[in-house]
């Protein structure tokens, strides 16, 4: 590591790559960095201390709390808030937007925050591999009023920057603003993040699906006959079935060793699981930046107009060939893309 170039030094040797280089862009990475080593240490000693199972709590999706969904959202939110970086920050854990005031009360700054603190939660207990996801956006109210609604109801396609970590083996944080993917090592011993992943993409075609295949019958006929034919002896196949349940844990291996994430609409989730803002824009970012697509079986998932905080969309995520192929079945029930 001791030739590596740290998250911070990337950060500013590359600014002219980002479109709204700032000073306040690099801070607001930094708290971020922050967060996730005081939340991936209290992952890493959660069968030590008293952090593991529900809260007793559920958020506004009807989903019962995670002792460490609560921690973790807490951490960011104070580091955010604390630093006066950010204008507003919207949680999945949150009924709400944050309005985040500066000194003074003042409303200068630029940017909004949207964060998963942490994604597969319910992995903890089984020690399973947990993440953060988080998505940048430029406010589109004035600067010096307080944040509104729409400055986190904006496409995908519009954010600045979007990344993820994941606590596993090893912790990543895999960021972008537009110009690739790339991805850094926490070194525990020194508490630093190394470049340890430039340029990471997606291999055009793999051979990995992952989806919870317990939901099969209640899954629309486009999506059935994708497993289908991902299950086929022919033309390379069958593919390998992997699915942890923690989408970062998901995806981040997927995009090392070529994949599609699947959670699609279901009878028993219509609107599909995934929340838009928090989870499928970020990732759909970090997809396309890296060569590899995000639809929601129909359209461009970082093309759809959010109209809620909490808003769910279904999500087909990953090599390029593999998504382009599961929209050809979807494209056979086009009734299915009504949810």
């Amino acid at each position: 590591m001791r030739n590596r170039i740290t998250l911070g030094e990337f950060i500013i040797e590359n600014q002219k790559d980002f479109q709204y280089s700032s000073g306040e862009f690099s801070r607001l990475i930094s708290s971020i960095k922050l967060a996730s080593k005081i939340v991936n240490h209290e992952v890493n000693k959660a069968g030590l201390v008293d952090i593991l199972g529900t809260s007793g709590n559920t958020n506004i999706q009807g989903e019962d709390q995670q002792k460490l969904d609560v921690y973790a959202n807490e951490v960011f939110l104070k580091t955010l808030i604390k630093r006066e970086i950010v204008c507003g920050v919207a949680s999945e854990e949150e009924d709400d937007f944050v309005v985040i005031e500066g000194k003074n009360k003042s409303h200068d700054n630029k940017y909004v925050v949207l964060i998963d603190p942490l994604d597969g939660s319910s992995n903890i207990d089984v020690n399973v591999s947990v993440g953060t996801i988080f998505s940048i956006y430029r406010r589109v109210s004035p600067l010096g009023t307080p944040v509104k609604k729409e400055d986190f109801l904006q496409p995908g396609n519009l954010q600045v920057a979007a990344g993820y970590i994941v606590y596993g083996t090893s912790t990543m944080l895999v960021y972008t603003t537009g110009n690739g993917v790339h991805g850094f090592t926490l070194n525990p011993a020194l508490g630093v993040y190394y470049l340890s992943h430039p340029n990471m993409t997606f291999p055009k075609r793999g051979k990995i699906y992952s989806i919870n295949e317990g939901y099969y019958q209640h899954f629309p006929q486009g999506v059935k006959d994708y497993l289908k034919y991902c299950q086929e002896e022919v033309d390379g196949r069958p593919y390998t079935s992997r699915y942890i349940g923690s989408l970062v844990s998901d995806f981040h291996r997927n995009m090392i060793k070529g994949g599609i994430y699947i959670y699609p609409t279901s009878s028993k989730a219509p609107q599909g699981k995934l929340r838009l803002l928090y989870e499928c824009n970020p990732m759909a970012f970090l997809a396309e930046q890296a060569g590899g697509e995000a639809i929601d079986g129909y359209r461009r998932i970082m093309e759809i107009k959010p109209t809620e905080l909490h808003q769910r969309v279904p999500i087909f995520i990953g090599s390029k060939d593999m998504v382009n192929k599961a929209k050809e079945f979807m494209a056979k029930y086009p009734e299915d893309a009504k949810y």
